[in-house]
C-alpha cells in the first residue's frame, strides 16, 4: 500500500487536530521517525510536549513509570494541579495504588475467565450482530454502514453484559462514549475540547458535561448492587475492597465507571472498523483470511497493529533525562505515539502493508507489557477474532460504496462511518 505524501519537517504539527484528517498523521509520523524521532511540539493552549515516534523510544518511556509518570495525566490537556485528584482515574495512577485498582477487575478479563464465562455468549452475540447486519442489508440493496451495524453494535452489547444492564441501554452508552472520547469532533461533542466554553468544565474528565450523565447512571446502578453478590463489573466496584485496603471513594467509583464505558466500547469498535477498511483496501489479505481461517489467531495481532485505534498516550518526566539525543526536563510532557510505533519500519517490514501471515507481531496497541497494559486487551482480541471468524465466511462480496468519515481527533484513531455494500454467501 502506498504511503501518504511526505510532510516536510517544518510543517509537522501533531498538536493540530485537523492535521490528522485523511490519515495525514501517518505521513507526519514517517517524517519524525526519519528526521526527528523525539520532537518538540509547541501548543497554542498548553506548555508543549515531546513527540516520541520510534518503537524503541516509545517502549523506553512506557515501561519506566518512575521516570515517566502517568500521575500528571495521560492526554495532551494540561490539568490544573488542584483538579488532578478530582479527575484521577486508574489511568492517572502509578505504583501500588494503580496495581490495587487494576486487580479489582483484572480476573474478569483473564483469558481463562473469558473462555469460561463469556466465549459461548460472545459467539452467539457475534452471530446475532452479523445476522442483523445482513437482514438490514437485504432491505437496502445490500448497503449498510459497517460502523453502525457491526463494529459499534458488537462491543457495546458485550459491555452491556459486563455491566449487567439491559441491551436497550446500548445506544445511550455508545453516545456517551463518543461524546467523551471524541471530544474534539463536532458531530459528537456537546462542548468541544478546543472550544473556550470547555473551560467551564475543566473540573470534569475530558472537559465534558456528558460525564455527569455517565456518573449519575453508574451511581444508580451501584446503589442497587451494594451488598449484593453480583459478579458484574459494577457489583465488583461497589462491594470489593482494593488490595491495598483503601476503599474506593465516590470519585474513584465515578472515574472508574466512566473509564469502563469508554474502554469497553470505543477502542474495540475502532479496531474492527479500521481492520475492515484495511482488508477492503488490501483485498488479497481478506481473501487469504477467508481461505485460511486457521490464520485468524495470529492475524488478529497484525490487524491490531494496522488499526492502532488510539494514536497516543502521554507521560510526564519526573526528572531531567536524555531520550533519543534530546534533553527532556523534569515536568515536560512526553507523548508516546503508539500508532507511529506500529508503523516503524525498523521493527515491522513493509509496515504499511497488512500481512495476515506475519508472525510474532509485537505491536504497541495495548501498551505491550507496560504497567499500563490495557486491562481489556484479552477481551478485545477475542471480540475481533470472533467477529471476523463469523463475518468473513458469510461474505460473498463486500465493497466500499461511499466516503469513509473519520473522527476529528489526534487521540482516537476512529471511523464514524464506513458505507459498504455486502452480499451474503
Amino acid at each position: 500500500m502506498p504511503r501518504h505524501a511526505p510532510v516536510p519537517l517544518a510543517e509537522v504539527d501533531l498538536a493540530d487536530i485537523d492535521g490528522f484528517a485523511n490519515e495525514r498523521g501517518y505521513a507526519q509520523f514517517d517524517t519524525l521517525r526519519a528526521e526527528d524521532p523525539v520532537h518538540w511540539t509547541p501548543e497554542t493552549t498548553g506548555q508543549g510536549f515531546w513527540s516520541v515516534t520510534r518503537y524503541e523510544d516509545i517502549w523506553t518511556v512506557d515501561r519506566d513509570p518512575e521516570t515517566f509518570t502517568s500521575t500528571q495525566f495521560v492526554n495532551l490537556e494540561d490539568v490544573d494541579d488542584d483538579l488532578r485528584d478530582a479527575r484521577r482515574s486508574l489511568l492517572e495512577t502509578d505504583g501500588a495504588r494503580h496495581t490495587a485498582l487494576r486487580h479489582l477487575i483484572h480476573r474478569e478479563f483473564s483469558p481463562r475467565n473469558l473462555m469460561k464465562n463469556y466465549e459461548a455468549f460472545l459467539r452467539q452475540l457475534t452471530k446475532q450482530t452479523v445476522d442483523r447486519a445482513f437482514a438490514a442489508a437485504a432491505e437496502n440493496d445490500g448497503r449498510i454502514d459497517f460502523v453502525k451495524l457491526i463494529s459499534a453494535d458488537f462491543p457495546i452489547q458485550v459491555l452491556a453484559r459486563l455491566l449487567d444492564v439491559p441491551a436497550d441501554h446500548t445506544p445511550q452508552l455508545i453516545a456517551w462514549g463518543n461524546e467523551m472520547v471524541a471530544n474534539t469532533d463536532p458531530d459528537y461533542a456537546k462542548v468541544r475540547l478546543d472550544d473556550p466554553e470547555s473551560e467551564k468544565y475543566k473540573h470534569l474528565p475530558f472537559r465534558s458535561p456528558t460525564v455527569l450523565d455517565v456518573w449519575a447512571y453508574g451511581n444508580e446502578l451501584r446503589e442497587g448492587r451494594i451488598g449484593g453478590d453480583g459478579t458484574d463489573l459494577v457489583s465488583i466496584l461497589a462491594n470489593k475492597m482494593p488490595g491495598d485496603g483503601v476503599p474506593l471513594s465516590q470519585q474513584d467509583f465515578n472515574n472508574y465507571f466512566s473509564l469502563l464505558v469508554i474502554a469497553g466500547n470505543e477502542t474495540t469498535r475502532h479496531a474492527i472498523s479500521q481492520s475492515m477498511l484495511g482488508l477492503l483496501e488490501q483485498r488479497e489479505q481478506l481473501e487469504i483470511l477467508r481461505d485460511k481461517p486457521e490464520l485468524m489467531e495470529t492475524a488478529v495481532e497484525e490487524l491490531l497493529r494496522w488499526a492502532s485505534p488510539v494514536y497516543h498516550f502521554r507521560r510526564t518526566a519526573t526528572r531531567d533525562v536524555e531520550l533519543g539525543g534530546k534533553e527532556i526536563k523534569e515536568g515536560d510532557k512526553v507523548v508516546m505515539w503508539f500508532a507511529s510505533g506500529n508503523r516503524d519500519e525498523r521493527v515491522f517490514e513493509d509496515p504499511y502493508t497488512i500481512d495476515v501471515t506475519r508472525t510474532n507481531v509485537d505491536h504497541m496497541t495495548f501498551g505491550k507489557g507496560s504497567p499500563h497494559l490495557c486491562l481489556g486487551n484479552n477481551l478485545a482480541r477475542l471480540e475481533i477474532k470472533l467477529m471476523f471468524q463469523e463475518l468473513l465466511p458469510r461474505l460473498a462480496d463486500i465493497e466500499l460504496v461511499g466516503e469513509v468519515r473519520r473522527v476529528r481527533s489526534n487521540f482516537v484513531n476512529g471511523i464514524k462511518s464506513l458505507p459498504v455494500k455486502v452480499a451474503e454467501a
